[in-house]
């Protein structure tokens, strides 16, 4: 997706790699990398006016179509809060790619 006006890339950027959002799944990375980290919110909380991540299952996967959705994951985890998810799936991915 790229901004018409710009030419640049509409999406939220996190550590130089694209968030993506649909309903309570986020997936940050590369869908051409090697791999992509899949957050998944669990449950929420109320904080002021808005509901807040609580429970957030995070998964580093492989991109790969061809494997079968099973064994398309690599590492999980279960983390409180969306900071908490993220901070750890941003370090996975980060090594998984650099190892590959």
């Amino acid at each position: 997706m790229s901004d018409k006006k710009t030419g640049k890339n509409a999406f939220l950027m996190y550590k130089g790699k694209p968030l993506v959002r649909n309903g309570k799944t986020i997936y940050y990375g590369s869908m051409a990398d090697k791999y992509v980290v899949m957050l998944q919110v669990l449950s929420t909380k109320p904080y002021q006016d808005m509901e807040i991540a609580d429970k957030v299952l995070v998964q580093l996967m492989y991109t790969d179509p061809e494997i079968r959705a099973r064994d398309r994951i690599v590492k999980k985890s279960e983390k409180e809060g969306l900071y908490n998810a993220l901070d750890i799936g941003s370090i996975w991915l980060e090594r998984a790619l650099r190892d590959q």
